[in-house]
C-alpha cells in the first residue's frame, strides 16, 4: 500500500509529541478517532439521546467488505439492535466476567475469543481492557468504551451499543447468559479498531493476547518443547500470563474439523489451568492435568479425564472441588498433560514480563520500543538472500550493558527477547493487504565501530555473518525469539523476506538487565555553504564554451532567467549520451536560480552560474560512478549512497547528514515507477536539499537547530525554494 510522506510523517511527529506529554500510557490512553468517552457520554445524558457512533456506523461497511460485504447474502437479514431491544433486563456483566461468558457466533474469530477467555482469569488485566462502572441503568447513554494496546500505545475505543442480530439473536460473540453483553461489546470495539467485523476473521491467539496486555509472546512447538514444559506452563499461569494452544490442520479443506476424540483441528483453545492431583489407586506419582476451553462453548474432549470419564471416580471429593470439576457441555474440559502433548501441536504464552518463564524471582525487564517502516525502493531491502539491498533495511543499534544475575549452565551473557511486529495489515485487509513474511538478524558490531551511529554499509554484511537470528521468516503479525549474547554492541536488522514490500513495523527488545536500542540514523545537519573559489588557472575548453554560451543567451545584462538557464543546461547534457534524462524542466531551473540567487534578482549572473555549474559537474561525476551498469540512471537503493557522497560536496567540511525518514521521502519524491532516478531528478533533489537547508539556517539565528516560524515566514521559506 502506498504511503504519503506528509501523512505518515506528520502522524509520527504527532505520536511522538503525544508520548512526550504522557499520552498513550495506561493512565492516559490515546483517544481512538479522537473520541472522548466522558465528553460524548455527558452530551448524550444532557441531551437525553442515545449515542450513535458515526465512525463505526450500524451499516454493512462495519460488518465487512467481502463475505460480509454489500454483495453477501449473509448480511441481508442482519438487524442492528441495542441490548434493551433484545431482552428485558440487559446487564453489562452478570456475576463477574468469566470464561463462560464467551461463546463464538458466526465469525471465525475463535483466536480472539480464546484470548478473551484467558483474560477473564486475571481480574486486574480484564478490567484494564474492560473498564468497570459501565451499565445499562445508571449513566446509560448507549455508549461504552474499551482499552487496547496498539503498537506501543494504549488506546481508548468508544462504541455505541448497537449490535448485529438475526431473529433477535446475536450474530457474533454472545454470553451463556442471554442478558449479558460485555463480551459482545468488547468484540465490537476490537472490530472497530481493525475496521470491521470481517477483519477479525482468522488469526493467532497471541495477537489478541498482546493487544490486551502489551506483553510479548513466545511459541512452543510440541515436538520441540522443552522437557520442563509443564513447569513453564504452571509458572506462566501463576504469574498472570495468557496461554492458548491449537492443533495444526495440514489439509486446508479440513480446517476446523472435529476429530473422533472431540478436539477440533485448526481451532484456537484457551489453557485455563494446570494442576496436579493424586488418584486413590496411584500410590506413587501424581497425575498432571491441563484444563482447556473451546471458545464455541461446546464440543469437548471425550478421552481420559473428560467431564464424565471414569478417572474422576478415583478422586476424593476435596480433589474434585480443588479442580472445580463440572459435568457440563460448556466447552471446558480437563485432560492429562501427556494427552495434551500428544494431541496439540503448538502452545502460545503471552508473558506480561518475559522473565516469568525462567526465573522464580520477579524482575523488571528493560523494554525498548522502536517504530519503523520499510519503503519500497529505499529501505525495503528484503532478507540476507538479497545482498545488494539487504543493507538498506532499517538498522537498530542494541547495547547489552550488564550480564544476567544467574546465568544458566555457568554461561555468561545477557538474556533478551526481540519481538518484530508488522502493523496495520489486518486493518488493510479490505484493500488486499496480507501479512508479510518477516524476520530479523543480529550482527555484532566490531569494537572499533562502537559508538559510531552510522548506517552499516553493504560490505559489512557481505563479509560478516550474523551472530543470531530468528528461527525462520514467517507470515505472522509478530516474530519473537529469546537470545543470550555476551555484553557488547549489536545491530538488529528487521526485514521482509522479499525486497520492495512496503509497510510499518514496531521492534521491541526486552532484556533482563539494562540495554539500549535505537534506530541508526544520522542527525539532520549541515555546515554553512562556502562559495566555491574562483579558478586560478586558465579556463578549460568546456569553461570557455560555457562562457560563450552564457554570453550568447544572457545578452548585454549578462544575467539569465530560468527559461534561459533551461536552454543552456539542456544544450549541454544532450551531448552526454550516457545520461538518461528528459532534460531539465522549467521548474527545476527555477529551483536552481532560487538556490544560487545571492543578490535576489531572480536571475543568475556569470559568477552565480559558474558556481552552479561547478556543483553540477561534481554531482555528475558521482551520478556516473553509481551508474555502473551504464543504464543512464541509478536505482533508488544506489541513490542513498549517491546522495551521501553528493551532499559532502555541498559544503566545505562534513556536509549534510540525513536520517532514514528523509531517504524515504527522497525516494518517493524523485524515483519513477520503476524505482529509478534519472540525472535531472538527481540534480533537482540535491538542489532542493541545499536550498532548504540554506533557507532554514537563515532563520536559525542562534544556531541551535530549531526555528519558530509564522505562517507567512513558513510560506516564504517553502515557496521560493
Amino acid at each position: 500500500m502506498p504511503y504519503t510522506p506528509s501523512g505518515f510523517f506528520c502522524d509520527r511527529l504527532i505520536r511522538e509529541r503525544e508520548r512526550r506529554d504522557g499520552e498513550g500510557s495506561l493512565n492516559k490512553p490515546l483517544r481512538f478517532n479522537s473520541q472522548d468517552f466522558g465528553v460524548l457520554r455527558q452530551e448524550c445524558l444532557g441531551g437525553k439521546t442515545l449515542f450513535e457512533d458515526e465512525s463505526f456506523p450500524a451499516t454493512v461497511e462495519s460488518l465487512g467488505f467481502k463475505e460480509l460485504g454489500h454483495k453477501s447474502n449473509k448480511v441481508k437479514n442482519i438487524v442492528w439492535k441495542r441490548p434493551k431491544e433484545i431482552c428485558e433486563n440487559p446487564q453489562f456483566i452478570v456475576g463477574g466476567a468469566s470464561r463462560t461468558d464467551i461463546c463464538q457466533g458466526d465469525l471465525g474469530d475463535c483466536w480472539l475469543l480464546a484470548a478473551i477467555a484467558c483474560l477473564t482469569l486475571n481480574e486486574k488485566l480484564l478490567y484494564r481492557v474492560v473498564p468497570q462502572e459501565q451499565s445499562f441503568s445508571e449513566g446509560y447513554g448507549g455508549i461504552f468504551h474499551f482499552q487496547f494496546w496498539r503498537y506501543g500505545d494504549w488506546v481508548d475505543v468508544v462504541i455505541d451499543d448497537r449490535i448485529p442480530t438475526f431473529n433477535n439473536q446475536l450474530v457474533f460473540t454472545k454470553s451463556a447468559e442471554r442478558n449479558e453483553f460485555w463480551s459482545a461489546l468488547l468484540e465490537k470495539a476490537y472490530a472497530k479498531l481493525h475496521g470491521s467485523y470481517e477483519a477479525l476473521k482468522g488469526g493467532n491467539t497471541t495477537e489478541a493476547m498482546e493487544d490486551f496486555t502489551g506483553g510479548v509472546t513466545e511459541f512452543y512447538e510440541m515436538k520441540e518443547a522443552p522437557k520442563e514444559l509443564y513447569k513453564i506452563m504452571k509458572k506462566a499461569l501463576e504469574r498472570g500470563s495468557l496461554m492458548g494452544c491449537s492443533i495444526d490442520s495440514l489439509v486446508p479443506a479440513r480446517f476446523e474439523t472435529r476429530t473422533v476424540t472431540g478436539l477440533v483441528k485448526g481451532h484456537a483453545y484457551s489453557v485455563t489451568a494446570v494442576e496436579e492431583c493424586k488418584p486413590s489407586q496411584h500410590k506413587e506419582a501424581k497425575v498432571r492435568l491441563v484444563r482447556l476451553r473451546n471458545p464455541w462453548g461446546q464440543v469437548e474432549w471425550n478421552g481420559p479425564w473428560s467431564d464424565n470419564s471414569k478417572e474422576w471416580a478415583t478422586l476424593s471429593k476435596s480433589e474434585k472441588e480443588k479442580l472445580q470439576h463440572q459435568s457440563a457441555e460448556d466447552g471446558e474440559f480437563w485432560m492429562s498433560f501427556e494427552d495434551f502433548k500428544k494431541n496439540y501441536t503448538k502452545i502460545e504464552i503471552c508473558n506480561l514480563t518475559p522473565d516469568a518463564l525462567e526465573d522464580d524471582k520477579i524482575h523488571k525487564w528493560t523494554v525498548s520500543v522502536n517504530e519503523g517502516r520499510w519503503v519500497r525502493g529505499c529501505s525495503a531491502g528484503g532478507c540476507r538472500n538479497y545482498p545488494d539491498t539487504f543493507w538498506t533495511n532499517p538498522q537498530y543499534r542494541l547495547r547489552l550493558l550488564e550480564e544476567d544475575d544467574d546465568p544458566e549452565d555457568n554461561e555468561v551473557g545477557c538474556t533478551f527477547v526481540v519481538a518484530l511486529m508488522q502493523k496495520n495489515r489486518r486493518k488493510e485487509r479490505k484493500m488486499g493487504a496480507n501479512l508479510f513474511t518477516i524476520g530479523f538478524a543480529i550482527y555484532e558490531v566490531p569494537k572499533e565501530m562502537h559508538g559510531n551511529k552510522q548506517h552499516m554499509q553493504k560490505d559489512f554484511f557481505l563479509f560478516s555473518s550474523s551472530k543470531a537470528r530468528c528461527k525462520s521468516y514467517i507470515n505472522l503479525r509478530e516474530v519473537t525469539q529469546r537470545f543470550r549474547l555476551t555484553p557488547g554492541e549489536y545491530v538488529i536488522v528487521p526485514s521482509t523476506y522479499e525486497p520492495h514490500q512496503e509497510g510499518e513495523f514496531i521492534l521491541r527488545v526486552f532484556s533482563e538487565k539494562r540495554n539500549t536500542s535505537e534506530e541508526i540514523e544520522n542527525r539532520i545537519e549541515a555546515d554553512h555553504p562556502v562559495p566555491a573559489p574562483a579558478s586560478a588557472g586558465e579556463e578549460s575548453e568546456e569553461d570557455q564554451q560555457f562562457r560563450t554560451i552564457f554570453q550568447e543567451i544572457a545578452g548585454e545584462d549578462m544575467e539569465i532567467t530560468a527559461n534561459e538557464l533551461k536552454n543552456v543546461l539542456n544544450r549541454v547534457i544532450t551531448k552526454h549520451k550516457d545520461l538518461n534524462t528528459e532534460g531539465f524542466s522549467l521548474e527545476s531551473c527555477r529551483s536552481m536560480i532560487a538556490l544560487m540567487d545571492m543578490d535576489g534578482t531572480g536571475r543568475l549572473n556569470l559568477q552565480e552560474f559558474r558556481h552552479l555549474w561547478n556543483k553540477i559537474k561534481q554531482w555528475q561525476g558521482i551520478f556516473k560512478h553509481y551508474n555502473a551498469d551504464q543504464s543512464g540512471s541509478i536505482n533508488s537503493y544506489e541513490m542513498r549512497n549517491a546522495v551521501n557522497d553528493a551532499v559532502m560536496c555541498l559544503v566545505s567540511r562534513s556536509g549534510f547528514r540525513l536520517n532514514n525518514q528523509l531517504y524515504d521521502i527522497i525516494t518517493m519524491r524523485y524515483a519513477n515507477e520503476n524505482m529509478n532516478i534519472d540525472f535531472d531528478s538527481f540534480i533537482s533533489c540535491l538542489v532542493r536539499l541545499e536550498a532548504m537547508f540554506r533557507a532554514f539556517q537563515a532563520f536559525d539565528q542562534d544556531g541551535d537547530g530549531t526555528i519558530r516560524l509564522s505562517v507567512l515566514e513558513w510560506l516564504q521559506l517553502t515557496m521560493y525554494a
